[in-house]
């Protein structure tokens, strides 16, 4: 059974694409301002293309790192597909490589180290046959803004419930 979640519908002339979203990072939001995103795609192996399809992966916790000029996600844990026929020496929270262009690895290098901004790693999504790791540049919230984000949504909710009454 896959577990699977329509993102998007993107549409071109004639052609219609479903993106379709494996894994999120749900908490990014409540402890980071997400400024900017970026598409990269990963560098897997087959086990871990099919594991992520079946939903046993998770990118709660882990960030993106540039480490001698190549990014590379650290801290996201892929399950095994088949543990009975998994290798031996299969690790699942292995640093996995992110494909970038030097462009790309330029200006978020110099984001992450002269603003202190952090990488993070916001879905995992598939674009055309093709899994995509969605990277949120943010800035980390102070405990104040988040206080703030949970008084604006209890504001919310209590509203809501005095329409529906």
């Amino acid at each position: 059974m896959t577990v699977e979640r329509v993102w998007a519908l993107v549409s071109l002339p004639g052609i219609l694409f479903v993106m379709k979203e494996y894994t999120n990072n749900s908490k990014v939001g409540f402890d980071y301002e997400i400024l900017e995103t970026i598409e990269a795609g990963l560098v897997l192996k087959g086990i871990e293309v099919k594991a992520i399809k079946t939903g046993k992966a998770s990118i709660k916790g882990s960030f993106v790192k540039i480490l001698n000029g190549k990014p590379q996600l650290i801290g996201a844990t892929i399950s095994p597909y088949q543990p009975n026929n998994t290798p031996a020496d299969y690790d699942p929270t292995a640093t996995r490589m992110l494909l970038l262009s030097k462009k790309e690895i330029s200006a978020l290098l110099g984001l992450s180290q002269a603003q202190g901004l952090t990488l993070i790693p916001l879905k995992i999504y598939d674009t055309k046959g093709k899994l995509k790791l969605l990277i949120g540049i943010a800035r980390g919230k102070k405990k104040y803004d988040k206080r703030r984000g949970i008084k604006k949504k209890d504001l919310a909710r209590s509203q809501q419930r005095g329409i529906d009454d």
